[in-house]
């Protein structure tokens, strides 16, 4: 049908400008496990002006990436931010994979709970009141779990140890940006088959390239189910709050998809 002919024929270019994304640079080691029993701690970023730069400019050019996609522009503009507002994480940091940006956290140096009742209990005070598990403090910054930070963390570093190139990254943004699943979409079929595209794209070149390691495009799905599991207000609060303060990344999608990036 014509919808599958015009998917046929954009997403060759989008792969096509995928492909030109920026070099790979040598891997990293990877990440130190930590001990299960911390990870309720609070943990803030080490440098935060640092590291919150270089993700809004990851974000910047993911958005960019998205707007040169030709089958991409095709979309209604509502469906179009559906797509933006599902994906903007898991793109985010596949680009910070991509572009090698580490997380250098620190313990918050706001007290623990157990702190605080012996505290009070010293200077003849009431307890604190429980806080409530496992929702954010009700007071004070919002700061991620070290649970959270770690799960990124390991994400980042699984990238790493697979070397991913940069037709891997380019096939598994094309996975992640056309998703057929979100409630609200209605070109399902033609996003759907964008996304079979790119899997089956990613599947050759990895018989292609990988020809002795038979299960490289399963790992390669494992980094897309550990983008499944990080929470994107964990990513917003982490790099986009301790500059901008309580953001709202809906509008902030919306003003930077209708921009000219």
């Amino acid at each position: 049908c014509r919808c599958c002919a015009e998917g046929r024929r954009h997403s060759s270019i989008l792969y096509s400008i995928l492909r030109s994304q920026e070099r790979a640079v040598p891997p990293a080691g990877p990440a130190p496990r930590g001990c299960p029993c911390g990870s309720r701690r609070r943990v803030a970023l080490r440098s935060p002006q640092v590291a919150c730069k270089a993700a809004s400019a990851v974000l910047v050019k993911t958005l960019r990436f998205v707007q040169n996609v030709p089958c991409f522009q095709e979309l209604p503009l509502e469906e179009q931010l559906l797509l933006v507002r599902s994906c903007w994480a898991p793109l985010l940091l596949l680009g910070l994979a991509q572009d090698r940006v580490h997380l250098e956290t620190v313990e918050s140096a706001e007290p623990s709970m157990l702190q605080r009742i012996l505290t009070a209990r010293q200077q003849g005070e009431q307890p604190p009141p429980r806080a409530p598990a496992p929702g954010r403090p009700p007071h004070g910054p919002h700061l991620p779990l070290a649970g959270d930070i770690q799960a990124i963390k390991g994400f980042l570093a699984k990238c790493w140890s697979l070397d991913i190139s940069t037709k891997e990254y380019a096939y598994l943004k094309g996975t992640v940006l056309f998703n057929p699943d979100l409630p609200g979409l209605q070109c399902t079929q033609y996003i759907e088959g964008l996304q079979r595209e790119a899997q089956q794209a990613l599947n050759e070149h990895v018989r292609l390239i990988h020809r002795g390691d038979e299960a490289r495009f399963a790992k390669l799905n494992v980094v897309l189910s550990l983008l499944r599991s990080i929470n994107a207000n964990v990513v917003a609060e982490l790099f986009f709050r301790p500059i901008i303060g309580a953001v709202n990344m809906d509008d902030m999608l919306l003003e930077m998809l209708c921009a000219k990036l």
